[in-house]
């Protein structure tokens, strides 16, 4: 894998070893920023990180700063690497913690979050549960979910969705925080 573009363009982007870890492939990734290209000043939120690869290609496109929360050791140790490689330590923090804890206790808004929970666990529909109420969303923020066709949103998440993505095996559905929320 690596990034697309940016002033990281081109850099390899390593992956977590053994198969508990599903990154976001480079066509996957290409759908969603030739979607949403625009990155400069957002503060961006990559949940359930993995390699860091989707905050990495958004720093790589202008992102100012990025919150990476990850759990599992191998995943982190990748994530660390990766965010050496391209020396942008600066501007970034990698959060050692469950997701559902952190958005517990996170106040800073964010202008994206993307969330890439293991499929068919439930927790695209309890993440969203914790970040609308929460104001972690800026007015017209967005939210990208990566996540199972199998694994349907729930009802009271549809008035958010503004796009929604079909593949084989992945699904993306683009949430919005609307202004009079």
């Amino acid at each position: 894998m690596r990034i697309i573009t940016g002033k990281y363009k081109g850099q390899k982007i390593l992956g977590v070893p053994g198969i508990s870890t599903r990154p976001t492939t480079a066509f996957n990734r290409e759908m969603i920023f030739s979607m949403y290209p625009h990155y400069e000043g957002y503060r961006v939120l990559d949940i359930f990180a993995g390699t860091g690869a989707f905050g990495l290609e958004c720093l790589s496109r202008g992102a100012v700063w990025v919150d990476f929360v990850e759990f599992a050791t191998p995943a982190i140790a990748t994530l660390l690497e990766n965010i050496q490689k391209m020396k942008c330590g600066a501007s970034c923090h990698v959060h050692r913690r469950r997701v559902e804890a952190f958005l517990k206790l996170e106040q800073e808004p964010y202008d994206l979050i993307f969330l890439d929970p293991p499929y068919n666990k439930g927790l695209v529909n309890k993440c969203l549960e914790l970040i609308f109420p929460s104001g972690l969303l800026k007015d017209d923020g967005l939210v990208i979910a990566e996540h199972s066709p199998r694994e349907a949103i729930a009802e009271q998440w549809l008035a958010h969705q503004t796009d929604h993505k079909q593949g084989k095996i992945t699904n993306f559905t683009i949430f919005e925080k609307s202004i009079e929320e």
